[in-house]
């Protein structure tokens, strides 16, 4: 199929995507959630029809509260999100939406902005020490191949396909916050992970059939002809696998809970990203390291 023979096609298309990604995040960075920027979360549900957004949102400045974030919940809810309020000023807040309706139930909670600091710097922890453990887990899985590529490089280009994986969704996220004021908050760090682990396992797969088929390789068949052998039999495999689980995800993403919409959106670029790089990147990278150490 010459799955490796395009590789530089696909070593560009990912540069772009990449790049355009670390662009947009230099620019625009992350719409923090209050999970990581501390403050006021206020969920509000209507027991019949929620009234217009104009009109709450004209109620809700009222107040003189700063800046709050206003979004339809469900369908008959609200979410406002805030600075950290006091007692009086989420009293303000409750009378403000039950005069413009009969308030089935609400729910309030507060973070503080140290703790948000905590829960972000411990987020970023948990993303490095996942990549770390991956490196040594792939290194040990695969210590018996040592030719012509040495195990520990198929646990870094492993992980070089999955910078790319985590940079996708970053960047496309960094748009949304800019031009939709989506924030990112632990649900979004959780896809994130989840989307590291998928695509870990899809490169271990192709891996593996490189390892056995090099135990096993045909005569007269060099690195680069066993890597691209490797690909077309694991191929099929990764594609129905990644369009069973992008299926549920789409229908989740489209009929799902408003609260779980944009941890959906995360998961569908990033196994879509993920599935490439374990195909197009982590693969044709023991290929390229292999030309250029013989060069």
């Amino acid at each position: 199929m010459g799955l490796v023979r395009i590789r530089k096609f696909s070593y560009t298309l990912s540069a772009l995507f990449v790049l355009a990604s670390v662009i947009s995040l230099w620019t625009y960075g992350l719409r923090l959630g209050i999970d990581f920027t501390g403050g006021s979360f206020l969920e509000i549900n209507y027991s019949l029809e929620r009234p217009e957004i104009a009109l709450v949102s004209a109620k809700l400045e009222a107040l003189n509260l700063g800046q709050i974030i206003l979004q339809p919940l469900g369908e008959r809810g609200f979410s406002v999100r805030s600075r950290e309020l006091s007692a009086i000023e989420v009293s303000q807040v409750l009378a403000a939406f039950s005069q413009l309706g009969d308030i089935q139930d609400s729910n309030f909670y507060a973070l503080s902005s140290s703790l948000g600091r905590e829960v972000a710097i411990r987020s970023l922890w948990s993303i490095a020490l996942v990549l770390l453990a991956i490196v040594l887990y792939i290194a040990f899985a695969f210590r018996k191949v040592s030719k012509p590529v040495s195990s520990w490089f198929y646990g870094l280009f492993a992980v070089a396909a999955l910078f790319h994986d985590i940079l996708i969704p970053l960047g496309v996220f960094s748009l949304l916050g800019k031009f939709k004021g989506v924030e990112v908050d632990t649900l979004f760090v959780t896809a994130l992970l989840t989307v590291l682990g998928f695509s870990v396992h899809d490169t271990i797969v192709v891996f593996d059939r490189v390892r056995e088929n090099l135990k096993n390789q045909i005569k007269n068949e060099d690195f680069e002809e066993t890597v691209d052998r490797s690909l077309s039999q694991t191929l099929v495999r990764s594609i129905n696998t990644s369009l069973t689980v992008l299926i549920v995800l789409v229908s989740l993403y489209f009929f799902g809970a408003e609260s779980t919409r944009y941890f959906s959106l995360a998961l569908i670029i990033g196994i879509i990203a993920g599935t490439y790089s374990s195909i197009f990147i982590a693969a044709p990278l023991l290929v390229t390291w292999n030309n250029w150490r013989n060069r």
